[in-house]
């Protein structure tokens, strides 16, 4: 008891002492993101209790609307763009203001939870936790993006920026053709200055994401001759697909295994006298026998990098260890690249470093970088490297995304609020100096 107390009295003095390096208008702010906080958590529940799972376009959609009214209510002028061309629900893109900074605020309206999961609704567990399908991925980023807009307006803050938001409809699973699903995402990175992301991160309220991997698929298809198997290894038999396809993952592995922040993994491998592999569902059937040569093998994975250049290398590498056949063997690789890299760049740092001044006055302590191996791919991505500076992460913390035990620590609701929303005031006031050299 007496333990609680010295930190509960702890962090009162950091509150004290920190509310004499914010200004007249940021403790406004401040105060405007705490007596909203109950108005919060109700939105937060609403949006929670609509499944929307990525596939189900109708709770998209219906997430999208709740969330238009309440920006429309905002002063912002809303905009539904249909996922009809690309088969997925849709996004929502909100705009306020004529001048000042152009900042992109980037959240997703879909979760990863199926219309038919047993995961579907909104529940308090205690004072400071509540549990709910996407309540951290996503949607209590997409209600700290709203709450710190407000509370901009009500300390007559918001007129210095023009903002644009995006809510996109499949950030958990990504529409195709993938031209048509970002041309509203690309588009405001083109138009805006920096972007700020509100996933989760690494759900730690001490760190932001300022590098993000990029997320590729590859198919390897490997053929051998066919023999019995009495007679591998002759020149003119040679090693068969097994072996083959072994060589090729064994040599990128020691290639790949030690450029750092570089990760790929075979995530389905096969291989026999006959292979059926079904693409769509990421499953196959194989049939072979020990005494026969393996005609056929694949292997599909991914690959993780955090710059472009590192994507080049790699590939060179891959295909330079597949393009070296075992006799009588052959290989074909095939890349696909979904999610670019966020990579590193100065300007990421300096906003980073903005916005850990700001929680030190706040009274939350510092905040460091997130290693980009404990932070997966993301919309923010698709945008990085088109604006001056951008960072993520700074959406509701929890634990458990993407699983039936997601669990939303609630007390950081308006930690996040009040850090995102004063960071927005200090770009409007031009107090965060960026340097967009990379």
């Amino acid at each position: 008891m007496l333990y609680r107390w010295v930190i509960s009295l702890s962090l009162m003095l950091a509150w004290v002492a920190s509310s004499h390096a914010l200004d007249e208008t940021e403790q406004a702010i401040r105060d405007a993101v705490r007596t909203a906080e109950d108005e919060a958590l109700e939105l937060l529940e609403q949006a929670v209790n609509i499944n929307s799972g990525t596939m189900n376009a109708a709770g998209v959609t219906e997430v999208g609307a709740l969330f238009a009214e309440e920006f429309q209510r905002s002063g912002f002028t809303t905009t539904w763009v249909s996922g009809a061309a690309f088969n997925r629900g849709g996004h929502l893109v909100a705009e306020y203001g004529d001048r000042g900074p152009r900042v992109l605020l980037i959240g997703h309206l879909d979760t990863v939870f199926a219309i038919d999961s047993p995961f579907q609704r909104f529940k308090r567990i205690d004072e400071r936790y509540a549990a709910g399908p996407g309540i951290t991925d996503m949607k209590g980023g997409n209600v700290i993006i709203l709450q710190a807009a407000r509370a901009l307006a009500v300390a007559g803050a918001l007129d210095g920026l023009q903002l644009r938001v995006v809510l996109t409809g499949d950030e958990e699973s990504r529409g195709d053709p993938l031209d048509l699903s970002n041309e509203a995402l690309i588009a405001a990175g083109d138009w805006a200055d920096i972007a700020l992301g509100f996933e989760d991160g690494d759900s730690d309220p001490t760190t932001v994401v300022t590098t993000r991997r990029s997320s590729s698929e590859w198919e390897l298809r490997v053929t051998g001759k066919p023999a019995h198997s009495s007679q591998i290894f002759r020149p003119d038999i040679g090693f068969g697909a097994s072996l083959e396809m072994a060589r090729i993952l064994d040599g990128w592995r020691e290639a790949l295994s030690a450029i750092p922040k570089l990760t790929f993994n075979p995530g389905l491998v096969m291989a026999g006298t006959d292979i059926d592999h079904d693409v769509a569902n990421t499953r196959g059937e194989a049939f072979g026998k020990g005494n026969v040569i393996a005609k056929s093998a694949v292997a599909t994975g991914g690959l993780r990098a955090i710059s472009p250049e590192q994507i080049a290398e790699a590939e060179r590498l891959m295909r330079a260890i597949a393009a070296d056949s075992l006799a009588q063997t052959s290989a074909e690789l095939h890349f696909e690249h979904g999610y670019p890299p966020m990579a590193p760049s100065m300007g990421n740092e300096q906003l980073r470093e903005a916005y850990s001044t700001i929680s030190e006055e706040l009274g939350y302590g510092p905040v460091a970088a997130v290693d980009p191996r404990r932070a997966g791919a993301a919309d923010i991505s698709f945008v990085a490297g088109r604006v001056d500076a951008a960072i993520d992460g700074l959406g509701l913390m929890g634990s458990g995304g993407h699983t039936v035990d997601e669990i939303a620590d609630l007390y950081t609701l308006s930690q996040q609020t009040e850090r995102a929303a004063i960071l927005l005031y200090r770009l409007a006031k031009g107090e965060v100096r960026l340097t967009t050299q990379p």
